[in-house]
């Protein structure tokens, strides 16, 4: 978006929407290969809740306050990474509660929906890498916007 098409308050903050490449994607022609290289670890961090559980929730948040000042491209992936990974842990806990039930009413096939989140994270962890390690910017499904 040129100048001339956006408004005085855009102008004076310095914003500008990001350039969309051939695959209707916004990304960042700015970021660098370490940067991209940073953003994809940012997404990947997930993998450390299969160990630590809800304590891995601190990796991203170190990682993007660490390098948040550094680049908007960093920013917005940490941002994500981490309201994605703040609202899987809030995801799991209500379909596990919602599972219970369910899965007696269904004599056990209700406990698949426990699941669910796992599911959802696994497939968004692997679509933010791959958009993070392209220079696109990316949304997860079903994220609450904490920070």
């Amino acid at each position: 978006m040129n100048e001339e098409h956006m408004n005085e308050e855009q102008v004076q903050s310095g914003f500008r929407e990001p350039p969309v490449n051939d695959r209707g994607r916004a990304f960042d022609p700015d970021a660098s290969a370490d940067e991209r290289s940073y953003a994809l670890w940012l997404h990947l961090s997930l993998l450390a809740h299969l160990v630590l559980s809800v304590i891995a929730i601190i990796i991203p948040i170190i990682m993007w306050q660490m390098k948040k000042d550094e680049s908007p491209f960093l920013d917005d992936h940490g941002r994500e990474s981490v309201n994605f990974q703040i609202s899987l842990i809030i995801w799991s806990i209500v379909f596990a509660l919602v599972s219970i039930p369910v899965g007696f009413l269904t004599c056990g096939v209700g406990f698949v929906i426990a699941l669910v989140p796992y599911v959802i994270g696994i497939v968004g962890m692997i679509q933010a890498s791959t958009a993070a390690n392209r220079g696109e910017f990316y949304r997860y499904p079903m994220t609450m916007r904490f920070v």
